[in-house]
C-alpha cells in the first residue's frame, strides 16, 4: 500500500512538471512568433538579435530567423549560410563567435 502512495505522488509531480513544460513551450512559441513579426516589419534589426539573442531564441534555427528578414527567401538564406559555412539546421545558441560575427557583418553592410 505504501508503494501505491509513492507512485501516486510521483505521477502527480510528473503531471505538474508536464503542465509547466507545456506552458513554457507555449510561451516560447508566442515570443518567437512575435520576434519574427517584428523582424519582418523592421521593428527589430537582425543584428541586434544575432549579437544579443533573447533566451527564448537560443534553440531556434538560424535559417528560420533569417527567413523572417525582409528580402530574404529560402534561396538567399541557403546561399548566405553556405557562404559562411553554417549548417541550415544550426541553432542560434550554438553559433560560434566566428559564425555570429560573420552574419552580423553581412547584415551591417
Amino acid at each position: 500500500m505504501a508503494r501505491a502512495a509513492t507512485t501516486g505522488t510521483i505521477r502527480a509531480q510528473s503531471q505538474e512538471q508536464r503542465l509547466w513544460a507545456l506552458q513554457r513551450a507555449n510561451t516560447i512559441r508566442v515570443e518567437r512568433s512575435r520576434l519574427k513579426k517584428d523582424l519582418a516589419a523592421g521593428r527589430v534589426p537582425i543584428t541586434e538579435v544575432l549579437s544579443q539573442p533573447p533566451a527564448f531564441v537560443d534553440t531556434e534555427r538560424v535559417a528560420v530567423l533569417l527567413l523572417a528578414v525582409p528580402t530574404y527567401g529560402p534561396a538567399r538564406v541557403s546561399k548566405l549560410l553556405a557562404r559562411e559555412r553554417i549548417s541550415e539546421t544550426k541553432r542560434l545558441g550554438a553559433l560560434t563567435d566566428r559564425q555570429r560575427q560573420a552574419l552580423i557583418r553581412r547584415f551591417q553592410d
